[in-house]
């Protein structure tokens, strides 16, 4: 099919009908229904505290940020509704955890949220995130590691001195797998999806089959040498839309990609609009 950035779930891709918390009835307030269940606690200062292994976090709303300290902790199906210079979940230290379905955020959200799921540290193990609806944040999602996959990003919010991103990752030799997700960045910075060499090379990343939009480039692929040359970074069989900027994104559809490092790939993205490729 062509044209699924403007329904998504018709191409199969995520959207607002299959990601996040599809029935919101029966939830839980935090803390005004509870304060405290399986592995983790209400912290009265402002946020929930998975601290405990394999703590499970769900069917809960949630008046603040999931702060995960906690290994094989689970967060699913939850709404967090939280604004500022904070994030809906942070994950601390943590191995193999798993955030699904929640929806984090939420378009037209004053002040913006500043992440919608963070890595603080950036050496979490393990993670997957996969299902959720995030929106009305400066970054959708922020980690070195682990499963992204069939996430909705959209609607995101900025204040000044924002960079925008859909989905980030700050440098990491560890495997990272984006695959299936629909990012959507009308803003004209910074990517939907963004590669960095902040705090070290970029690599062993595959990004595939996501259904993208927007940003100053839709992909940054990671190399500008900072820490070295960037191997293993594979992008395929990606659709980029022109629903925001005639080039996909406003300068264009990527940049920072090395054509010559070591195991790099381009190969199979195309426009959604005719499936055209691009080179």
């Amino acid at each position: 099919m062509t044209g699924c950035i403007h329904q998504p779930s018709r191409c199969g891709y995520p959207d607002a009908t299959n990601t996040g918390v599809g029935d919101r009835t029966g939830l839980r307030r935090v803390p005004q229904d509870v304060t405290s269940g399986p592995g983790w606690t209400w912290d009265p200062r402002g946020w929930l505290e998975a601290s405990k292994d394999g703590a499970v976090v769900e069917h809960l709303a949630v008046s603040g940020p999931i702060d995960v300290s906690g290994n094989n902790v689970i967060v699913r199906n939850n709404v967090i509704l939280v604004s500022g210079e904070t994030w809906g979940v942070a994950l601390r230290h943590t191995a193999n955890a798993t955030i699904s379905h929640n929806t984090i955020g939420a378009a037209g959200l004053t002040p913006r949220l500043l992440v919608g799921i963070k890595d603080i540290y950036g050496d979490a193990t393990g993670t997957t995130v996969t299902g959720n609806d995030i929106a009305g944040t400066s970054t959708g999602i922020q980690m070195g590691s682990g499963v992204i996959r069939d996430n909705y990003i959209h609607d995101l919010g900025m204040v000044s001195g924002d960079h925008l991103n859909g989905i980030t990752s700050n440098g990491s030799s560890q495997r990272l797998v984006i695959e299936h997700n629909t990012v959507l960045n009308p803003h004209d910075q910074t990517d939907a999806i963004g590669l960095f060499q902040d705090f070290g090379v970029e690599a062993d990343r595959l990004i595939t089959d996501n259904l993208l939009a927007g940003g100053g480039y839709t992909i940054y692929a990671g190399d500008n040498r900072r820490y070295g040359v960037t191997h293993d970074i594979q992008v395929t069989d990606n659709r980029i839309s022109r629903l925001y900027f005639p080039s996909g994104g406003y300068y264009g559809p990527v940049t920072s990609f090395d054509s010559h490092g070591v195991g790099n790939i381009w190969s199979g993205n195309v426009w959604d609009e005719d499936l055209s490729p691009i080179p």
